[in-house]
C-alpha cells in the first residue's frame, strides 16, 4: 500500500492511463505493462467493466499498483477502495472527493487546470497535482507559470501528451511524473498484442527525467 501519491513517482517517468472495454484484457494487458517496467497503472473509470478490471489486476498482478482515474463522486471513491485499488486520480477536485478519499484511506492525485483550481486543491491538503487537459489547457507553458505563484506544487501533466513530448514536460523541475494513453493503443489491445504494448512500456520507461 502507498502513502501518498507523489510516491507513485518513484517507480518511472510515465503512468498509464487505461481504458478497459474487455475485462478479459485486463491480467494481460498489466502483465503486459509490468513486463515493460511500468508499474503504476490508472484504470479509468469510463467503461461498466472499469472496477472488475482493476479487482482482477490488482489480484493477479501483486507487482503492478493499481489505481482508479476519472473519480467523480464519493461513491466513485468508495467503489475504488472496494476494488483493491491503492490510489485515485480525478479530473478535477471537490471538497467532497477529498474528504471521502481520506476517509477511506485512499490517496488521491487531483487534476486542476487553472490557479484558481490548484489553490483549491492546495486548501484541501494537496501539494501533488494532476494537469489536465495538459496540452489543451497550456502545457508547458502553463507548467512554467504556475511555478512562479505556487513554487511548492508539483504536478503531473495527463491530457495529450505523447512519446516524443514527454521529456518536455519532464524537464520541468515542478514535473515529477506524466501521464499518457498512448502506452496502450486501443487496436493493440483488442488484437491482444501484449508484446507491443511491453515494448511501449518499456520506451516509456527509459524517458530520462
Amino acid at each position: 500500500m502507498i502513502d501518498n501519491t507523489l510516491s507513485l513517482a518513484a517507480h518511472g517517468p510515465v503512468i498509464p492511463v487505461i481504458v478497459i472495454q474487455r475485462l478479459e484484457d485486463a491480467v494481460p494487458l498489466a502483465e503486459a505493462l509490468v513486463a515493460g517496467g511500468v508499474r503504476v497503472l490508472e484504470v479509468t473509470l469510463r467503461t461498466p467493466v472499469a472496477l472488475k478490471a482493476m479487482e482482477a489486476m490488482a489480484k493477479a498482478v501483486p507487482d503492478a499498483i493499481v489505481g482508479a482515474g476519472t473519480l467523480r463522486s464519493v461513491a466513485d471513491v468508495k467503489a475504488a477502495r472496494d476494488a483493491g485499488c491503492q490510489f485515485g486520480v480525478s479530473p478535477g477536485y471537490t471538497d467532497a472527493i477529498g474528504a471521502a478519499c481520506r476517509e477511506q484511506g485512499l490517496p488521491l492525485l487531483p487534476g486542476v487546470s487553472t490557479a484558481s483550481e490548484v489553490m483549491q486543491a492546495n486548501a484541501g491538503g494537496y501539494g501533488f497535482l494532476k494537469l489536465f487537459p495538459a496540452t489543451a489547457v497550456g502545457g508547458v507553458n502553463l507548467l512554467k507559470a504556475l511555478a512562479g505563484p505556487f513554487p511548492d506544487v508539483v504536478f503531473c501533466p495527463t491530457g495529450g501528451i505523447t512519446l516524443e513530448t514527454a521529456p518536455q514536460f519532464l524537464s520541468l523541475p515542478n514535473v515529477k511524473v506524466c501521464g499518457g494513453s498512448w502506452l496502450t493503443p486501443a487496436d493493440a489491445v483488442e488484437k491482444g498484442d501484449w508484446a507491443r504494448i511491453t515494448k511501449l512500456a518499456a520506451e516509456a520507461a527509459a524517458i530520462k527525467r
